[in-house]
């Protein structure tokens, strides 16, 4: 499945540069129109990055994300800074179909596998960004990439596997913004480790054949931002490449 991203900062589409808020790249467009735009190329999941909430979780853009999804084009998962159940309670009231969680699963693995049991599995996306050193151990990186953890991909999985996680969206950050290509190997790696896990590719496409190599890995989603944004193909191309390769 093809899932085009939005990035928001302040009602503004953009693209962070590898996390960085100071490599902003902001977009002249309307998040609602763009919803329009890529549902009517087909898209049937729009993935909602509230980068203004992941910095002050009491300026969340809710009226903007409910706004999107009272469009009814498609389905929604949403994230950025979910600290609270509040902010989980907050964005399934607002029609998001999954929640996108971050660092916390790293942090407070005990009461992020909570709201999984609670929400159930569906409701939940596990959004775990790695840097991966020489010897191939991928760390899971907090604070929005600013800082990497200790801890591995696999341990977090294997954590989060008692309570039946299905949902996690994996970024080499390495990647992320550069177009240069997705990190198949990674995907493949997962894949066969945690065949029980959906997983989404994120970060580096940048051109239809990088959707086409990531078939091998198996993946459920493929997510496209900056590409997409910037003209290098459309979601109906996309979606055609998904399908046929």
């Amino acid at each position: 499945m093809i899932i085009p991203a939005i990035d928001l900062i302040d009602g503004a589409v953009v693209r962070l540069y590898q996390g960085d808020y100071n490599k902003k790249t902001e977009y002249k467009l309307d998040p609602v129109e763009v919803v329009h735009t890529y549902a009517d190329d087909g898209a049937t999941w729009l993935h909602i990055v509230d980068l203004t909430g992941a910095k002050d979780t009491a300026q969340r853009q809710l009226s903007l994300i409910r706004s999107m999804v009272e469009t009814k084009r498609m389905k929604f998962q949403a994230g950025g800074g979910i600290r609270s159940e509040d902010d989980v309670a907050q964005l399934l009231e607002a029609g998001v179909s999954r929640v996108v969680i971050g660092s916390l699963a790293v942090k407070e693995p005990a009461l992020v596998k909570q709201w999984v049991t609670k929400y159930g599995p569906q409701a939940i996306v596990l959004a775990l960004d790695v840097n991966i050193d020489g010897n191939g151990n991928k760390f899971v990186a907090t604070h929005g990439w600013q800082q990497s953890s200790d801890v591995s991909l696999e341990a977090v999985l294997t954590d989060f596997a008692e309570v039946g996680v299905k949902h996690v969206l994996c970024t080499d950050i390495s990647r992320d913004g550069t177009l240069r290509g997705a990190n198949v190997t990674l995907y493949q790696q997962m894949n066969e480790a945690f065949p029980d896990i959906q997983w989404q590719a994120s970060g580096g496409i940048g051109e239809l054949s990088d959707i086409e190599a990531l078939r091998p890995a198996n993946v459920s989603g493929v997510i496209l931002g900056r590409a997409l944004l910037e003209g290098k193909f459309t979601v109906k191309e996309a979606i055609a490449c998904w399908q046929n390769a």
